[in-house]
């Protein structure tokens, strides 16, 4: 049997609190971190995701406080990111409770931290986020937020990154985030031709249409959602309901 497609909520938090934006940018508050988990546990997600996106460019550590406060209200697989730089920030991310860390700008600049830490906390573990725009033709990774440019490209990454010992992928499309015009389709394709490993896409969903449009259209494992699920467009457990009258394979 095949395994069941992840419908995946994103708590994007800066200052304590979930924001939301477009392209990155233009933040506004998404709610309460602890309140938007608990919710989020209780619809059916099958994980969640909890990002501090200002921690890099902050040059400080993810709040472990307030992971700590999320991981004891839910009961879902709990990955976190942002401004994990080493094997004693992955250690303290799991120990506050998470189950899986999120490395973007950090194994950019230092690859074999990807080794370092599939071989302390297991693969499993270690998930590469990877923010892409397309140009000329490529897909230029950018770190910091989507603020650095770097001259890496998506799928050479994602080989280096697969051979490295990463356990899965988080790659977010910085063209679609937040315009709700479906996921990039041709990115996944390209993506999931190259890698056996579990793929999270994420930017564009707008719609229930979009997350079948997603699975049908491409192979990735998980489709990472904010806006339509933080602001009540609807609900996990009403896109898992509609997903499943598609048959697409969803866990309820």
């Amino acid at each position: 049997m095949p395994l069941a497609k992840r419908i995946v909520p994103c708590l994007d938090v800066k200052d304590g609190k979930v924001v939301k934006g477009i392209n990155f940018n233009q933040l506004i508050n998404a709610g309460n971190v602890v309140e938007q988990s608990i919710k989020y546990s209780k619809d059916l997600a099958d994980e969640l995701i909890f990002l501090d996106i200002t921690a890099t460019n902050d040059k400080r550590k993810t709040i472990t406080s307030l992971v700590e406060k999320v991981a004891q209200k839910i009961n879902i697989p709990f990955t976190v990111g942002g401004g994990i730089a080493s094997l004693d920030d992955i250690q303290a991310i799991t120990r506050s409770g998470a189950d899986k860390v999120s490395l973007n700008s950090s194994v950019v600049e230092n690859p074999s931290l990807i080794t370092k830490g599939a071989n302390v906390f297991g693969s499993q573990c270690i998930v590469i986020a990877i923010d892409v725009k397309k140009e000329d033709n490529l897909w230029r990774i950018y770190t910091h937020g989507g603020k650095k440019r770097t001259e890496k490209e998506l799928l050479s990454w994602v080989k280096e990154c697969d051979k490295l010992g990463a356990g899965e992928f988080l790659i977010t499309s910085i063209d679609k985030d937040g315009i709700k015009s479906g996921i990039d389709i041709e990115i996944y394709k390209k993506v999931t031709e190259i890698t056996n490993l579990p793929i999270i896409a994420s930017g564009g969903v707008g719609s229930m249409e979009d997350f079948y449009h997603g699975f049908k259209k491409s192979n990735v494992d998980a489709i990472l959602a904010a806006s339509v699920f933080h602001f009540g467009e609807f609900t996990v457990r009403e896109l898992k309901s509609f997903l499943k009258e598609k048959k697409i394979f969803v866990r309820i």
